[in-house]
């Protein structure tokens, strides 16, 4: 397909390149995972590739360095919510994945969320909150079980299933102490899915829908990242027809957003109407052993290793033209 490059294209022609990780977000660690298998990937290629921890270095490194593009593999705040987009643009430096404005968004749930509404793409019913007292109210309206998480953070961090209206107190100063935006949402019930999507505009295409059995559906931080129990179907296995259905919204949510280069959403699936809801969209997913893109790109036949340089083809600046 267009959106995949020839993996086979030159080492040498996509420069030296930086492999962003680590950075000062509560997904650190995470990140500092998912660089280490994007590095060692892109070396594997002939890449000339190298960690750079924009915790421990300053940005204008990469210039003086003369690195002719970079991975992004940081997540979460810093790294996936335009800042660094925003000083690789000024630098002139290609980077991986969606451009500022879109980076931004995506990482900002609540906005996010308003766009998809105007588009008229489904997502659980929300309420942003400002307090206990708040949060008290939200459940009345929004019923049980409810989500309570901070609006820009990931990997489930600061997130909370109220079932009761004793929980809510603490599940709204868990996720304050990660962010002081703070948002509650209505809980969906049934298939919890994730579809990446690789290209941009015209050439972009949903991957396999992974579908995601957690125990006691509990897709935690835990279960996400350091253990093996939980399942992660591809196929999916879902009624016939409904996998087509939900890459096509999931694609529609991408483009909506101004979305480039690669991205990975998550989709709830009502287990009784089998109506998919879209939660939100990763702007720089995971790259580690037990992360999904990797995953769902396996079952087309790209291996991780070309996964990683297809993704590093497509760096790209928002303004090429004012590339220094």
């Amino acid at each position: 397909m267009n959106a995949m490059v020839n993996t086979a294209l030159a080492a040498q022609a996509l420069g030296k390149v930086a492999v962003l990780m680590g950075g000062r977000s509560a997904e650190r660690e995470v990140s500092l995972m998912s660089g280490t298998g994007v590095l060692a990937a892109l070396r594997s290629k002939g890449v000339d590739a190298h960690a750079f921890d924009p915790a421990e270095r300053d940005l204008d490194e990469l210039k003086r360095e003369g690195f002719a593009r970079c991975f992004i593999a940081l997540h979460g705040r810093f790294g996936e919510d335009g800042t660094v987009q925003g000083a690789l643009e000024l630098l002139g430096i290609p980077y991986t994945g969606p451009g500022v404005m879109a980076s931004a968004v995506a990482m900002d749930k609540l906005m996010t969320k308003r766009i998809w509404m105007a588009e008229g793409l489904s997502t659980p019913a929300w309420r942003q909150v400002h307090s206990v007292e708040e949060t008290q109210a939200a459940f009345a309206t929004l019923g049980s079980p409810m989500i309570v998480k901070p609006v820009r953070e990931g990997s489930t961090i600061g997130l909370t299933k109220v079932t009761e209206l004793a929980q809510c107190a603490a599940a709204y100063e868990l996720a304050a102490r990660q962010d002081p935006l703070v948002m509650c949402e209505q809980f969906i019930a049934g298939d919890e899915v994730t579809i990446p999507v690789l290209g941009t505009g015209a050439e972009a295409r949903a991957l396999p829908v992974i579908r995601i059995v957690a125990p006691d559906g509990n897709y935690d931080y835990q279960h996400k990242y350091f253990t093996d129990d939980t399942q992660y179907l591809v196929p999916c296995g879902l009624p016939a027809g409904e996998e087509e259905r939900i890459q096509a919204l999931v694609l529609k949510a991408y483009l909506t957003l101004g979305c480039r280069g690669w991205a990975r959403a998550d989709v709830m699936i009502d287990a009784t109407t089998r109506r998919p809801y879209l939660l939100e969209i990763n702007t720089s997913p995971g790259m580690t052993g037990h992360s999904l893109v990797p995953m769902s790109a396996r079952a087309t036949g790209l291996s991780y290793e070309d996964l990683c340089v297809t993704v590093l083809a497509s760096a790209a600046l928002d303004n090429p033209a004012g590339k220094a």
